[in-house]
C-alpha cells in the first residue's frame, strides 16, 4: 500500500525517524534473502557437509554426515579403461595444450565440506580395514592370522590422516633406495630388532639401507647373484620378470632386482615388524600388505614368474598345505619357487619336521627340486622348486589329493575367496622379456577382435602418454616414482611408461568386465585386484601419481565419490598428482571436493583432471 506525501511529512514531523529506518531495513532483508534464495537454488551439484559425533574414528565410524546430493544419485557414463575416447574427444598434441584452472573459473560448483583430522597413537600411519580393532577384537580366531586380514569399517571413515611431524618430501630415486627421512617413517623398531642384519641404519637425519637382510647379510646384490649362479636358467630379467616376495622386510631383494630389469612384488603384513612396507614403499619399491591366512591373495592364477621365500615366516604345510597350494596357484607353469629357510639346511628336530611336512605337500603338488644349495660364506641355504609344465604328473598321482580344480569360467575370482584345496589348471607361458611387453598374451581370448582391441588399447596408450601426459601436461615427471594405475585395463598406461625410472601398480577392479589382471601379468608388469569401494591396502603417502581413466561412471552408483577421493587423499603423497581422464559431467562432481582439500585443480581438453594435493591440513583442534 502506498504512503501518501501528507503521512510522510507527518511522520517526519512527529520525529519517526527510527521507524522509517526500521521499515527500510526490513525491505533491505527481504531483498537479500529473495536473492540468496535464488542464487542458492541455481548451483547444480552444491552439497553440504556437517559434523556428527563419532565415538571414535577408527573404530570404524565416519567422522562426517552430508545431506542427500545429486552427486550420489546422478550416474554417467563408463566406458573400459583402455577403450580410446571418440574421436571427436581426442587430445590434441602436446603443442596444442590447453589447461584451464577449474578454481578460476566462475561457473564452477564449490563445496562446502568441514575436514577433520583422524585421532589416535596411529592416525598418522591409519590403513581404514587393516586398522578396524573392533572387527579385529571380534573374531573367533586368530590361528590362521585371520587379524592381518582385510576388515573393513562401515560405513567409510572420512577423517584425514595427518601428517608426521617434520614430514617433508621424499628423497627421490634412485637414491632414496638407500636412504630415506627418518622423520617421513619415524619407526626405529627394525633398527634394533634387525641390527645385526643389516636392515636398517639410523643415521643422522636419515634411515640407511645397507642391503641386508635375514637371509643374505652379505647384501642383497650378492645373494642375487648368487641364486643366478646355482640355477643358471632363471635368467634374471629375461626368463624371470616377474617375482613375488613373501615376507619381504624392507624389500630390499626386490629393490636391488630392478638393476636386473625384474620388478618384484613385495609383500608382508602390518604386524609387529613395525612399518616394513612403509619403509618400501618410502624408498621406491613396489610392495603391498597382505597375508596368506585365510583366503586367496588378490592376484590371478598362474601371474608370477617366481615366488620368494626368506624366512618369512609363513608356516607352508598348515591347514593341509593350503598355503604352499595358494603359492601354487599363482605361480606360472615352470615357475620357481625359492625357499631359503633354517629347515632347509638345519637338522634339529623343530627344522626336521617341518622340512618333512613340506616335502610331503611339494611332491602332491608335482614341485621337482630342481637345486639345493649352501652358502658357506653366509651360513645359509636354499632350495629351487619348479611347478610342472604340464598336467602328465597330475594325471599319474596314485592319489589325486589336492584334485584339480573345477572353476568353469571364473577362475580368478580372489577377491575375499577362501583358500581352496585344489590344482589350478596349467596354462601356457608367456614369451620372455622384453618380447612379452608387446606380444599377445596366452591368456588373451583366441579371437580377432580380442586380439585388435589388444593392439589398438597399445598404440592408443603410446600416443596418449607420449603426446599428452608426458608432452602436454604440467606434471613433474623427475618427482614421480611410485604410480597407480586405479583402472588398468590391459595395462596399456603402463606399458607405455615402461621406459621411465618409475613402477605402475596395475589395479582391476573386481567389477571390471573383462578380468584383465592375468593379461597385465603376461606383459610382465604387476598389479592386483581391488575394490575401490573399500581402502586399498596401503599406508598413508604412499604414492606420488593416481591415474583414474573412466573409472568413476559405474563405481559412484555402488559407493561415494567423497569416500573415495578421501581415500585418495590418503594414499597420495603431498605434492602428488591425480590424474583423472573422464566425462566433463564427472570431473564437475570431483572438482570440489578436491578444492576442498585445499589441491589444486585444473583440466585439459576438458576430459582431462589433473588435480596437486599440497600439505594441508585440517586445524589440530579439529581431530575427532
Amino acid at each position: 500500500m502506498a504512503v501518501s506525501s501528507s503521512t510522510v511529512r507527518d511522520l517526519f514531523k512527529e520525529r519517526k525517524l527510527p521507524f522509517i529506518f526500521s521499515l527500510a531495513l526490513l525491505l533491505l532483508l527481504i531483498l537479500i534473502f529473495t536473492f540468496l534464495l535464488i542464487s542458492g537454488t541455481s548451483q547444480k551439484y552444491a552439497f553440504y557437509i556437517a559434523q556428527s559425533e563419532p565415538e571414535s574414528i577408527l573404530k570404524g565410524q565416519t567422522s562426517l554426515s552430508y545431506a542427500p546430493n545429486p552427486i550420489t544419485s546422478i550416474s554417467s557414463p563408463s566406458s573400459f579403461s583402455s577403450s580410446p575416447p571418440p574421436p571427436q574427444s581426442r587430445p590434441r598434441s602436446g603443442s596444442d595444450v590447453v589447461l584451464r584452472d577449474v578454481a578460476d573459473d566462475r561457473d564452477a560448483e564449490t563445496a562446502s565440506i568441514r575436514w577433520k583430522l583422524c585421532d589416535g597413537k596411529i592416525a598418522v600411519d591409519y590403513i581404514p580395514c587393516l586398522d578396524n580393532w573392533k572387527a579385529i577384537k571380534a573374531l573367533r580366531s586368530r590361528r590362521h592370522k585371520e587379524h592381518r586380514e582385510r576388515h573393513c569399517p562401515r560405513p567409510s571413515p572420512r577423517c584425514l590422516v595427518p601428517l608426521p611431524q617434520g614430514y617433508r618430501i621424499p628423497v627421490p630415486w634412485p637414491k632414496s633406495r638407500e636412504m630415506i627421512w627418518y622423520n617421513n617413517v619415524p619407526h626405529p623398531k627394525l633398527v634394533d630388532y634387525k641390527k645385526d642384519q643389516k636392515w636398517v641404519v639410523k643415521y643422522r637425519d636419515y634411515f640407511v639401507f645397507p642391503g641386508g637382510g635375514t637371509q643374505f647379510r652379505d647384501g642383497a646384490n650378492l645373494y642375487i647373484e648368487a641364486i643366478e649362479k646355482t640355477l643358471p636358467e632363471i635368467e634374471w630379467g629375461k626368463h624371470t620378470r616377474v617375482i613375488l616376495d613373501v615376507g619381504c622386510g624392507v624389500a630390499s631383494f626386490g629393490g636391488y632386482l630392478l638393476d636386473k630389469k625384474v620388478i618384484t612384488m613385495s609383500f608382508a603384513p602390518k604386524d609387529e615388524h613395525d612399518a616394513q612396507i612403509q619403509f618400501a614403499l618410502e624408498r621406491g619399491i613396489p610392495a603391498t600388505l597382505s597375508v596368506i591366512g585365510t583366503q586367496k591373495l588378490p592376484f590371478p592364477d598362474n601371474a608370477y614368474d617366481l615366488i620368494h621365500c626368506a624366512r618369512c615366516r609363513v608356516h607352508w604345510d598348515a591347514n593341509g598345505g593350503k598355503p604352499l597350494i595358494e603359492l601354487n596357484r599363482i605361480l606360472q607353469p615352470g615357475g620357481f619357487f625359492i625357499w631359503s629357510a633354517t629347515p632347509v639346511y638345519r637338522k634339529d628336530e623343530r627344522d626336521k619336521k617341518v622340512w618333512k611336512a613340506t616335502e610331503a605337500v611339494t611332491k602332491a603338488l608335482c614341485w621337482k627340486v630342481v637345486k639345493k644349495a649352501f652358502f658357506k660364506s653366509a651360513h645359509i641355504g636354499l632350495i629351487i622348486y619348479q611347478k610342472p609344465l604340464s598336467s602328465s604328473c597330475y594325471v599319474g598321482r596314485r592319489e589325486k589329493n589336492p584334485p584339480l580344480c573345477d572353476h568353469g569360467s571364473m577362475p580368478n575370482s580372489s577377491w575375499y575367496a577362501p583358500l581352496e584345496n585344489c590344482l589350478s589348471q596349467l596354462v601356457t607361458r608367456p614369451a620372455e622379456w622384453p618380447r612379452r611387453l608387446v606380444s599377445i598374451p596366452p591368456s588373451l581370448p583366441a579371437d580377432a577382435e580380442s586380439e585388435e582391441a589388444f593392439y589398438g588399447d597399445t598404440r592408443h596408450w603410446d600416443a596418449l602418454v607420449t603426446d599428452v601426459y608426458l608432452g602436454g601436461l604440467e606434471i613433474n615427471w623427475s618427482s614421480i616414482r611410485n604410480v597407480m594405475d586405479m583402472n588398468a585395463g590391459y595395462g596399456g598406461f603402463a606399458a607405455a611408461l615402461v621406459g621411465q625410472p618409475l613402477w605402475v601398480m596395475n589395479v582391476v577392479p573386481i567389477s571390471s568386465t573383462p578380468d584383465t589382471l592375468s593379461i597385465i601379468f603376461n606383459r610382465g608388469l604387476i598389479g592386483m585386484y581391488h575394490d575401490w569401494c573399500e581402502s586399498f591396502n596401503t599406508y598413508p603417502r604412499s604414492y606420488d601419481l593416481l591415474h583414474a581413466s573412466f573409472l568413476f561412471g559405474k563405481l559412484i552408483q555402488r559407493c561415494d565419490i567423497i569416500d573415495l577421493s578421501v581415500e585418495m587423499d590418503r594414499i597420495l603423497r603431498p605434492n602428488g598428482v591425480l590424474v583423472v581422464q573422464d566425462t566433463m559431467d564427472m570431473i564437475n562432481k570431483l572438482s570440489p571436493i578436491l578444492r576442498s582439500l585445499h589441491w589444486s585443480v585444473a583440466i585439459h581438453q576438458e576430459q582431462f583432471l589433473v588435480a596437486k594435493k599440497g600439505f594441508w591440513r585440517p586445524d589440530e583442534k579439529t581431530r575427532i
